[in-house]
């Protein structure tokens, strides 16, 4: 058995096939949007950040301390993720407080999580 990918078999294109695919095709700037929000995901750093925000809420210092990094270094990954809209913040006193942004954030991790572990 050849490991080549399979061709088509036969030189026309099913015309009704890709009718429907282009109808249902999202914009290319919308497209462009979903490849930057994996990209996000395309960091180990950043995954650990946000499995520990899956578990709880935290601050900076917490999060610091549990993947024995600098603060200043998460605080650059937290502001990747804010600006990608994976996590929110809330302040209390002088303390500020992140974690996901919202279900969506929740459900992508644990889907990932299911597939690799399939």
């Amino acid at each position: 058995m050849s490991d080549t990918v399979p061709h088509c078999e036969s030189i026309q294109a099913h015309e009704d096939i890709i009718k429907k695919v282009m109808e249902e095709l999202p914009d290319e700037e919308l497209l462009y949007d979903l490849a930057e929000l994996f990209k996000v995901f395309g960091d180990s750093t950043r995954i650990k950040i946000l499995y520990l925000l899956f578990e709880s809420e935290m601050c900076v210092c917490d999060i610091a301390q549990l993947l024995n990094m600098t603060v200043s270094a998460i605080s650059h990954q937290l502001r990747v993720l804010k600006q990608s809209q994976l996590v929110r913040f809330r302040r209390e006193g002088k303390t500020v407080f992140y974690s996901l942004a919202d279900e969506h954030v929740r459900s992508i991790l644990a889907q990932g999580m299911d597939h690799v572990c399939e």
